[in-house]
């Protein structure tokens, strides 16, 4: 049984979606949907290279959803009331997964990501328990590219 949800886990979510409402996040946002779609470190490079307002795009969404996602591995947010408002994060792991293991190689960090990673894990199992397939169908509508 988890702990129940809080007052201060809503305020927390509805502070995080105020962040996502700024206008430089809505901008990195809006291109990471658009175009980020690699699967490999060349096209990252390529989609995103270092010094671009891409790149920085591309950080500020990952690493906005990395910080979310510590949140709830740390025990701060309740993942389960997260999971009600949260897919984004999904869209995002979805995204970097599988470049993720050869950036991780390439940049000597083996722990970059890793909160996205297990909080995605959780979030997939728990949209499957609800509905069998409910991720595969989400992933092939985000990301048809996989």
């Amino acid at each position: 049984m988890t702990t129940p949800a809080t007052y201060d886990d809503a305020n927390l979510i509805l502070r995080l979606y105020e962040m996502r409402r700024e206008t430089k996040m809505r901008e990195a946002r809006a291109w990471f949907v658009k175009n980020f779609y690699c699967k490999t470190v060349e096209e990252y490079q390529h989609v995103a290279p270092p010094g671009t307002d891409e790149n920085a795009y591309m950080r500020q969404v990952i690493t906005y959803w990395e910080m979310v996602a510590s949140l709830i591995t740390s025990g701060v947010l309740n993942e389960h009331l997260f999971f009600q408002s949260g897919q984004e994060l999904l869209l995002v792991w979805t995204r970097i997964e599988k470049v993720c293991p050869t950036l991780r190689s390439a940049f000597g960090n083996p722990g970059m990501w890793r909160n996205i990673e297990e909080v995605a894990g959780r979030y997939i199992a728990y949209m499957n328990q609800n509905a069998a397939g409910a991720y595969e169908a989400f992933a092939a509508r985000v990301s048809p590219h996989r």
